[in-house]
């Protein structure tokens, strides 16, 4: 009842023609309906009274049936594409939206591929089930029981064939619509494997090619495809079972009015007109109830899309903007006081355990650790893209929770590790640091960013357009780039999540002094695996296993940490490999 009620709230300004749909399907109904009676009336009194007045006046009032029931159908199928269209558009923008609101908490129980099925395939089942509803979920049953009370109000004795033959079809086609529901609710989470691999080996195509994998990923897809494609076939096979069964019933049903109507009109209790009648609402009762059973189908089908619609619709954001937030933060200044952190409220073990460090407001803060280290997470609370277990975490002297989120946001830049940018020109994806940044602005974030260099290479410079993702620049370019955009926010913390390790040294060196001379107010943490990265910073934090192992500058962490003097022999020693260190100074 949860999951109808949130579906039908997206119906909103198309309720009308939602309404409008079924009434229509309703006038259809009683015109289609009428006319065997009027059928019978020129048979029984016209044609074999001989009477033509009769039949003309009759067939007059038949072809006025006919029209007003085409066109209560046209307006039916108009309205109920309007309805069901709006609907989905709605579903759409409504999953969407709520998306665009989602922590990375929420983002990481959903999985791309399952998101982009659910505002696909999801609501494109759920918007053909709407239609159908409207239109025959009205019409179907409507059609069948008017079509019995006229053949009950015709005879009674021949009505009662229809009714038997209506028990038990639906008894059959109850028990072949639980089966398939069963299929059904398995195959629409396999549809999310199936775009999970032509996603991965799209977006991958390059490493699929270089690796010669691509009979690998071929049968990875083939196995995909093939699950769905048998469940699909097992349920149509047992959908396939509805017209024969039908079919069977109304042809013994045929048999038996016409048997028993002859002998009823030899005897006088009946007439030819009348047996023409039954014979229609016989027909229109079983066909109506294959209609019907359609809908149940299509019901049952769109049952599992609409619980995992439903699910994004209603998936509440675990991040979201206190009562009376503080809408303007003072300075860089970051403090973590006794911070505990863990994904999941149900880990035994903590990602960060008891994270205390102070930072001041302009201070460069190199923070570097093995894989695992937590580095990126310790950051990612900054900018309250997590919340933490225990303890907090301060920016500008005020918890992070008690900023506006955009506000927060806006003045704590993160230039994350995976760097993403969008199809678009390199100006347009600069913009998305400052919707307002003048040409000149942009160009000067792309110098202190060193990514002039290359865009003055363009044969478009900055109006050079970029691919999807960035894949028409390199791993180096693409960094410089976002660091540019994260520089045109003019933020009062810029974070760097090994945002120039495909940047070679001198250049990282380069965007490094520019940061120290160019802005110098604005605190700067910079997470890198190369020493050289860090080595010129105000302060480093080693980080190992969550916990902080040491806090200093280059030269006290040389005397006083092994981690970090051990990174950096193996790093400057003979045969590192490292041959821009001396250029990068």
């Amino acid at each position: 009842m949860h999951i109808l009620k949130t579906l039908l709230a997206q119906v909103k300004e198309y309720k009308k023609d939602a309404i409008a749909t079924p009434l229509f399907m309703l006038l259809e109904v009683a015109m289609e309906l009428l006319i065997p009676l009027l059928m019978a009336s020129i048979i029984d009194d016209g044609v074999n009274a001989g009477n033509m007045n009769h039949i003309y006046k009759i067939g007059f009032f038949m072809v006025l049936a006919a029209l007003v029931g085409l066109f209560a159908g046209l307006m039916g199928g108009k309205y109920g594409a309007s309805a069901s269209t709006g609907f989905a558009k709605n579903l759409r923008k409504a999953m969407f939206e709520n998306i665009q609101t989602f922590s990375f908490e929420n983002i990481d129980k959903f999985s791309t591929a399952g998101l982009v099925t659910r505002l696909t395939t999801d609501v494109t089942n759920l918007q053909n089930a709407f239609q159908m509803v409207l239109r025959m979920g009205m019409r179907a049953p409507a059609s069948m029981i008017v079509a019995m009370i006229m053949s009950f109000y015709i005879s009674p004795k021949l009505a009662s064939v229809y009714l038997v033959a209506v028990v038990v079809l639906a008894v059959v086609f109850f028990i072949l619509i639980r089966v398939v529901k069963a299929i059904f609710e398995v195959v629409f989470k396999k549809y999310d494997d199936l775009n999970a691999s032509v996603q991965e080996n799209i977006s991958g195509i390059r490493v699929v090619k270089a690796y010669v994998r691509e009979d690998y990923e071929r049968d990875k897809f083939q196995k995909a495809s093939g699950n769905i494609y048998k469940m699909l076939l097992k349920a149509e096979r047992v959908l396939a079972l509805n017209a024969p069964i039908l079919m069977g019933t109304a042809y013994v049903c045929i048999l038996l009015i016409s048997w028993m109507g002859a002998k009823m009109i030899v005897t006088d209790q009946f007439t030819t007109g009348e047996l023409m009648s039954m014979l229609t609402y016989c027909m229109t009762i079983l066909m109506n109830l294959m209609m019907f059973s359609a809908v149940f189908v299509m019901i049952t089908m769109s049952m599992a899309n609409a619980e995992r619609v439903a699910e994004v619709i209603n998936e509440k954001a675990t991040i979201v903007n206190p009562e009376n937030p503080v809408m303007d933060v003072a300075d860089g200044s970051i403090s973590f006081d006794h911070v505990n952190f863990s994904y999941k409220k149900s880990a035994e073990e903590f990602v960060l355990s008891d994270i205390n460090l102070d930072i001041k407001s302009g201070e460069t803060i190199g923070v570097i650790g093995g894989t695992g280290s937590a580095k990126t997470t310790l950051v990612n609370l900054v900018s309250r893209l997590y919340d933490v277990t225990d303890g907090s975490v301060s920016v500008g002297g005020v918890d992070v929770k008690k900023y506006d989120l955009e506000v927060l946001r806006n003045q704590v830049s993160v230039v994350l590790q995976k760097n993403v940018l969008f199809s678009g020109t390199i100006y347009e994806n600069l913009r998305w640091g400052d919707e307002n940044a003048t040409d000149e602005e942009c160009q000067r974030a792309c110098e202190l960013a060193c990514a002039d260099e290359f865009i003055s290479r363009f044969p478009d410079g900055y109006n050079t357009y970029i691919e999807q993702g960035g894949s028409n620049v390199s791993g180096g370019q693409r960094q410089r780039l976002c660091i540019a955009r994260a520089l045109l926010k003019k933020p009062k913390v810029l974070i760097l999540d090994d945002s120039t390790s495909a940047v070679d040294t001198a250049t990282d060196a380069k965007i490094r002094r520019a940061f120290r001379e160019e802005i110098p107010g604005t605190t700067k943490i910079i997470i890198a695996q190369r020493i050289s990265s860090v080595q010129d910073a105000d302060r480093i934090v080693v980080m190992e296993d969550g916990k902080i192992n040491g806090v200093g500058t280059h030269q006290e962490l040389l005397e006083n940490n092994e981690i970090y003097r051990d990174v950096y022999e193996s790093q400057t020693g003979a045969g590192s490999g490292d041959f821009d260190e001396k250029e990068g100074e």
